[in-house]
């Protein structure tokens, strides 16, 4: 019976460490590997492996003091062996000699996923697919999240992510940061990237699910090599000081009984003014750079909704002219949603409402929780109510946060018969 309750408790502990080393350092772990091959489907193929058998080690012989280093070890042989399967390829020695050379348990790593991020930059790999795969081999996110924030279908996007990476070795992309004069035409996929997986953990308002918890910390650490990196470019402070407002706000997202709280409801107090402070700093300074970017006017929204909630003085109509020129850059069917918000609290729910036609025809919001939220709550506001009831329903249906939803169906339940 004790063998019995151990071996389960091992089970728990390797497989929790397990957890733990996958949510710290997979992207590190496959950055460095495929910076030994070219490969990135075979890195993440053999690092998955050495997790397997991890759950099947750890267990019986106990979690080792450094995981990162015995899962680099086993990946590596992996890798050989691999390697050694397909010794008829022309870069099979080059390959093999390179992973030899590794001395994976030898304390800290190299930490080379900057590197990897410019490599899924490379114009040689479709536009399309750049950003959503340093999202999966640089955070770790699954086809299904990152369809969800590109607005496509997940068998779509595996598809292109697998076709991705057999270009990446096809063209022998190599695995460093650029030179200086290649930086800039690939710095739009990095930040864009960045941010997609801040938003994807910013989804977990209270920080429940560990792993979305993480993307929070990894996207901010990997902004802030950036601007190390390039600190002449303004976007890549707009994007900083854009994570900042709203990291700064985690806090207040949630009240002591652990229910949601939008930003129009939530306690200045609560946020965090050194954030605040720091995001000030870099948007103003992006600003006198004098080249304005799609990340500086979401950071300068952010900066006028702070202002706003924390000196109580109305700033609609500067909120408004922000997402206006923010559209003309972008053209996203994103802004024209929270522009309809600014311009229902000045023109009324009506007017924004309107603003909002054009977006019915656009088969990519069907499963896009903002959209049906944002027009629940103008629909409700106008009086329509039935619409109203409709569109929160879907709004729910589509919501992943239980606090959110719960949030959603109080509204609907308020809206009168």
């Amino acid at each position: 019976m004790l063998d019995g309750m151990n071996l389960r408790e091992g089970d728990e502990r390797a497989r929790t460490t397990a957890e733990d080393v996958a949510r710290r350092s997979y992207g590190k772990l496959v950055a460095f590997l495929a910076s030994r091959t070219g490969n990135v489907a075979a890195a993440e193929d053999a690092l998955s492996e050495a997790f397997t058998a991890a759950l099947t080690d750890w267990p019986r012989n106990g979690c080792p003091s450094n995981p990162e280093g015995w899962l680099m070890t086993v990946a590596r042989r992996k890798l050989i062996d691999m390697v050694r399967a397909e010794s008829r390829h022309p870069v099979a020695d080059v390959e093999l000699q390179s992973l030899e050379d590794v001395v994976a348990d030898a304390g800290e790593l190299p930490d080379e996923r900057l590197a990897m991020m410019f490599a899924c930059a490379h114009p040689a790999i479709d536009a399309g697919i750049r950003s959503p795969l340093i999202l999966q081999v640089v955070l770790g996110l699954d086809a299904k999240a990152i369809a969800s924030a590109f607005l496509t279908s997940p068998a779509a996007m595996g598809k292109r992510l697998v076709r991705a990476k057999e270009k990446i070795r096809q063209a022998g992309i190599s695995f460093r940061v650029p030179g200086r004069e290649e930086l800039p035409a690939r710095l739009d996929t990095v930040l864009e990237a960045i941010y997609a997986g801040f938003t994807e953990g910013w989804s977990d308002a209270d920080g429940a699910d560990l792993v979305r918890r993480d993307l929070i910390e990894e996207s901010l650490f990997l902004a802030r090599l950036v601007v190390e990196l390039m600190p002449g470019e303004a976007e890549a402070r707009g994007l900083l000081a854009l994570m900042l407002y709203a990291n700064s706000r985690r806090r207040a997202r949630r009240n002591e009984d652990g229910d949601f709280v939008p930003l129009s409801m939530q306690n200045p107090a609560f946020w965090d003014g050194s954030q605040i402070a720091e995001a000030e700093g870099l948007l103003h300074r992006a600003a006198e750079m004098g080249c304005v970017g799609r990340f500086q006017l979401e950071a300068a929204i952010q900066s006028a909704h702070a202002n706003r909630c924390r000196k109580g003085a109305a700033n609609w109509a500067d909120v408004l002219e922000l997402y206006d020129a923010l559209f003309a850059l972008t053209g996203s069917p994103v802004v024209l949603i929270n522009r309809a918000l600014a311009v229902a609290e000045l023109h009324g729910a009506k007017e924004a409402l309107a603003s909002m036609q054009e977006l019915k025809a656009d088969a990519r919001l069907a499963e896009y929780q903002p959209y049906w939220a944002a027009r629940a709550e103008l629909l409700a506001r106008t009086g329509e109510h039935a619409e109203a009831r409709h569109a929160y329903q879907v709004a729910i249906g589509l919501e992943r946060d239980a606090a959110v939803r719960q949030f959603l169906e109080r509204r609907m339940d308020a809206i009168g018969d």
